[in-house]
């Protein structure tokens, strides 16, 4: 009889255990931005910003960047890979020593593509490439609301292991992308090299808090509904610890 009180209390517990293990995951949220620098050996004569703004798997971005080849389009993506360093790529990245840095030199630094910064349509990997959809020119500044990411995309943007870049480089200074001593491009045969190297790199930083809302743990003070959930499961912990006892004094007195 007294084992059977004990058993008893073990349901409360595994109440509150189930309490917290079905409590919603808290969606991933905040802000981050790039600031884009000319990549090492291409020299492009550019500057950019990138900011972007997360909740849950949505993203709103902002891209402007200025100085890069005029009259020319520029794909611009965010890039992300587990197993990328999670950076801008630097002149010992130039794998076959031609002296330029192609986007595939910058792979083991930035990752493959996450999202195309389109202007418009699709934003996935599958735009990398649509010339006709990116931004043209020396000058140029845009938004997208509502672009949806997967879960890892969203994270890494939020951790800093994003990275934006912006591509097209007139290597040769004749004002249009050629093959020149570049050669054709690595991503496309059919476009010269300068259209696809990196000219521009940020690595995406977060500007505030996220992951967790306001008065959450990482203010040291529990997030809004989460005090019930504790005192359940407190509640749960001491009916399990009563019944021990109350057994073994019964025990000791039998």
């Amino acid at each position: 009889m007294h084992i059977s009180r004990t058993l008893l209390a073990l349901p409360a517990a595994g109440a509150a255990v189930m309490l917290l293990a079905g409590a919603p995951a808290v969606a991933a949220t905040g802000s981050a931005m790039a600031d884009l620098q000319p990549v090492p050996l291409n020299d492009a004569p550019g500057t950019g910003s990138a900011m972007f703004e997360v909740d849950g798997t949505m993203v709103d971005l902002t891209l402007a960047y200025q100085g890069l080849l005029a009259d020319a389009p520029h794909a611009a993506h965010v890039h992300f890979g587990a197993d990328a360093r999670h950076a801008c790529p630097t002149a010992e990245d130039d794998a076959d020593g031609d002296g330029f840095l192609s986007t595939s030199d910058g792979g083991p630094a930035y990752g493959g593509i996450a999202i195309s910064l389109t202007t418009e349509g699709d934003t996935s990997a599958d735009s990398g490439l649509a010339i006709d959809r990116f931004g043209v020119g020396d000058d140029v500044s845009y938004a997208r609301g509502g672009i949806e990411v997967d879960q890892a995309t969203a994270d890494a943007i939020l951790a800093g292991e994003a990275v934006v870049v912006v591509h097209g480089v007139d290597h040769n200074g004749n004002g249009e992308y050629d093959e020149g001593d570049r050669g054709p491009s690595d991503l496309d045969p059919s476009l010269p090299g300068e259209a696809t190297d990196p000219a521009l790199c940020g690595v995406v930083q977060a500007s505030q808090m996220s992951g967790v809302p306001s008065g959450g743990v990482d203010t040291g003070e529990a997030a809004p509904g989460s005090q019930n959930l504790l005192l359940a499961a407190g509640g749960g912990v001491a009916l399990v610890g009563g019944a021990l006892v109350l057994a073994r004094r019964r025990t000791a007195a039998g």
